[in-house]
C-alpha cells in the first residue's frame, strides 16, 4: 500500500475545524450529537469547508490579516452565521508558522509580532462578514470598537496600530492572550492531546473539558457575566474525568445557553498543532 501524502498545513487546519466539532461531549458547544437553537452541526462543517481559501492563502505567504479576512468570509457562507471566527483567528498565524517550518511558541509569536497596520484593517473588515459577540470597549476607545469594521481604518492608520497592537489592547480576551502570550494554552493542550490515546474526537472532547476547568471562558463572560463564567469553570472542574458527569453537563449547558466558545477556539488550534506534530488520523 502506498503511503498517504502528507497533509499541508492548510489541510490540517481544515481537518482541525472538522475534528473540533466532531468531538463529543463538549459542554455547551455544538458537536455531532448536539445542536444549539441557532447553530447546527452542519453549519460548522460548511464553515470549515468555506474557510479553505483563506487558510491556503495563509500557507502561501499572503498577509495574515488578508488571509484571515478571506477565511472568515468563506466561513460565513452558511446559514448559521459565526461558527469559527475565533478558531480562524488562532489558526491563521499558526498555519503561517507551520508553512515557514517554525510551528513553535517562538515561531508563532514571530508571525504575530510581524503583523502590520494593513493586517489590523483587514481584521476589522472581517467583522463585517458575521456577527461576533464582543464586549463593549472602554469609553475612550470607542473609535477602535471592532464592530465598526472598515470604518475604524482611519483610526488604525492614524495611530499606526498593527494587528498585534490590537491584540495587546484586548487583554481580557482569551484569544488575544494567545496571540500575545506565545499561544501557550494552545501548545500545552496540543501536547496533552498527543499524550492522550483513543479516537481523535475523544481527545478533543477531553482537552476541551480540561481547558474549561482551568480558565474562565471569554465568550461565557461576554454573554452571561463573570459570575456565570466562574461557575461554568467550577462545574467543568467537578465533572472532569467522569464521562457520565461531562455528558450531563453538556446537556445542562445547552439548556442554559452557556456556550464556552473561546475554549473551543483554543482546542481547535491545539488540534491543528497536534496534527502537524503527528497525531494520527
Amino acid at each position: 500500500m502506498t503511503a498517504p501524502r502528507a497533509r499541508t498545513p492548510a489541510e490540517n487546519a481544515q481537518l482541525a475545524l472538522l475534528l473540533d466539532v466532531a468531538g463529543t461531549p463538549k459542554p455547551g458547544n455544538v458537536d455531532r450529537e448536539r445542536d444549539l437553537a441557532d447553530l447546527r452541526f452542519e453549519h460548522f462543517l460548511a464553515g470549515a469547508v468555506g474557510s479553505g481559501e483563506g487558510l491556503r492563502r495563509a500557507e502561501s505567504g499572503a498577509p495574515v490579516g488578508a488571509a484571515f479576512e478571506r477565511a472568515v468570509a468563506g466561513m460565513g457562507r452558511q446559514r448559521g452565521g459565526n461558527t469559527q471566527f475565533g478558531c480562524l483567528l488562532l489558526l491563521v498565524p499558526l498555519v503561517r508558522a507551520a508553512a515557514e517550518g517554525s510551528l513553535s511558541p517562538d515561531g508563532a509569536t514571530a508571525v504575530a509580532e510581524a503583523t502590520t497596520v494593513a493586517d489590523a484593517v483587514d481584521f476589522y473588515r472581517a467583522f463585517e462578514h458575521v456577527d461576533v459577540a464582543v464586549e463593549d470597549p472602554p469609553e475612550d476607545a470607542a473609535e477602535l470598537d471592532v464592530r465598526r469594521g472598515r470604518d475604524a481604518a482611519p483610526t488604525l492608520r492614524s495611530r499606526e496600530l498593527t494587528l498585534y497592537d490590537v491584540m495587546e489592547r484586548s487583554e481580557g480576551d482569551g484569544n488575544a492572550r494567545e496571540w500575545t502570550g506565545g499561544f501557550a494554552r494552545t501548545f500545552d493542550a496540543a501536547e496533552s492531546m498527543l499524550g492522550d490515546d483513543g479516537p481523535v474526537p475523544d481527545r478533543v472532547a477531553r482537552a476541551f473539558v480540561d481547558l474549561l476547568s482551568e480558565e474562565e471562558d471569554t465568550l461565557v463572560r461576554t454573554n452571561h457575566g463573570p459570575e456565570v463564567a466562574a461557575e461554568a469553570r467550577r462545574r467543568a472542574a467537578e465533572a472532569r474525568g467522569d464521562p457520565a458527569a461531562v455528558a450531563e453537563l453538556a446537556e445542562a449547558f445547552v439548556e442554559e445557553e452557556i456556550n464556552p466558545g473561546t475554549t473551543a477556539d483554543v482546542v481547535c488550534a491545539a488540534t491543528f498543532v497536534a496534527l502537524e506534530r503527528g497525531m494520527p488520523v
